[in-house]
């Protein structure tokens, strides 16, 4: 009987991969805080997870046979990606809150910590199973 990875490890993988998206949204966010006209950026990670969760659930995935098709991997790509309400906007349009980006940063990546002992301990499990113990 084949172990089955995606199965075993469950949303958790989707879940490290959405938190450093996110990161890396909110770490550009940051860079441009000073930047007039730069308009903050956040993912939707409920959105990323519903998407992930589907496509586990299906089964059904498209696989590209020819290097002439379309690659579908990236597409939709930014479709959770979306811009952020300003509660007070600058006078020079930039809509980035240091403080706030500040603390969303922070509690993803408290996030990303948790998702990731999460999946530590799922492997741990998982090398204990094969070897016996």
């Amino acid at each position: 009987m084949a172990i089955s990875l995606d199965k075993a490890l469950g949303i958790h993988q989707h879940s490290l991969e959405g938190r450093v998206k996110r990161a890396e949204v909110l770490a550009n966010n940051l860079a441009n805080a000073d930047t007039p006209g730069y308009k903050a950026r956040d993912i939707d990670f409920q959105a990323m997870m519903q998407k992930a969760q589907e496509g586990m659930d299906s089964g059904f995935g498209m696989n590209r046979t020819h290097e002439s098709h379309m690659d579908t991997s990236t597409m939709g790509q930014d479709s959770e990606l979306l811009y952020r309400v300003p509660h007070q906007p600058s006078v020079d349009g930039n809509t980035v809150d240091a403080q706030q980006e500040q603390t969303r940063f922070m509690r993803n990546a408290m996030d990303y910590q948790a998702s990731f002992q999460f999946l530590n301990g799922k492997v741990t499990g998982i090398k204990k199973a094969l070897s016996g113990q």
